[in-house]
């Protein structure tokens, strides 16, 4: 099994979700190294703060899915998430495989780095404004902050981040589209992450004509993603086509 390829992208670039996971299990380094070699601008990822402060990538707010186990991730301190194995849905057979962990920030930045892959970073649940700092803190750490794209649903985020980093990249998650979203947009200086099922040709032109680019989540099927790229799409996230 291998990627869906997807030849007349022009210039829309392919964001792998969660890792390449129409073929590994989603957001783990497995699923990281197949994006990594593979053709795809950036590599998305779902971020979450642990009881102790502790970032853990996942997600769910919970392990059940992953694990069997059933723990609460704001709830559980970092080095207990770290200790469950996964389980593999791409090889059932294995059933819970002790070589998948839950990943932590730096290997997932650190894939994307020696891949030269964007990380297209999720922030999900509550952040405070101490965990957003010891998060740009940790990420400079890495070298490799300028590589990095925040997306967010909280806006509260998004102020609270562009008052520390003014010339970050970061998007805007939506669901559905409205007047107040390019209010946003313009007032944060984001771009725009919205849902595939309610984005029509006319918003992108609306978006664009206001200097923001937009991507959408989440596209499997090749023909959404070519009439996406015939309406001028900037980003598609995608399990599974390249």
């Amino acid at each position: 099994m291998n990627t869906i390829k997807f030849p007349d992208k022009k210039s829309c670039l392919m964001i792998a979700h969660m890792g390449v996971s129409g073929l590994e299990p989603n957001n783990s380094i497995p699923a990281y190294i197949a994006a990594g070699n593979r053709t795809y601008y950036g590599i998305e990822t779902d971020l979450r703060v642990t009881a102790d402060g502790n970032f853990i990538v996942i997600h769910d707010s919970n392990t059940l899915k992953l694990t069997g186990q059933d723990f609460v991730v704001a709830d559980t301190n970092y080095n207990v998430l770290r200790s469950l194995a996964l389980i593999d849905t791409k090889m059932p057979k294995l059933s819970q495989n002790p070589a998948l962990v839950l990943p932590s920030l730096e290997e997932y930045i650190y894939i994307c780095k020696k891949y030269n892959k964007k990380c297209i970073l999720e922030l999900k649940g509550e952040f405070t404004h101490e965990n957003l700092v010891n998060l740009v803190d940790r990420i400079q750490d890495t070298s490799y902050l300028e590589n990095v794209v925040f997306i967010t649903f909280s806006l509260e985020q998004i102020a609270y981040l562009r008052q520390m980093l003014p010339t970050q990249n970061m998007q805007y998650l939506v669901w559905d589209y409205s007047p107040d979203i390019l209010k946003n947009l313009n007032q944060y200086s984001v771009d725009l992450d919205i849902n595939i099922r309610n984005l029509t040709q006319e918003q992108i032109d609306e978006i664009h004509a206001s200097g923001h680019r937009i991507n959408v989540w989440t596209c499997d099927d090749i023909k959404k993603a070519e009439e996406l790229v015939g309406w001028g799409i900037d980003f598609i996230t995608t399990n599974i086509l390249e």
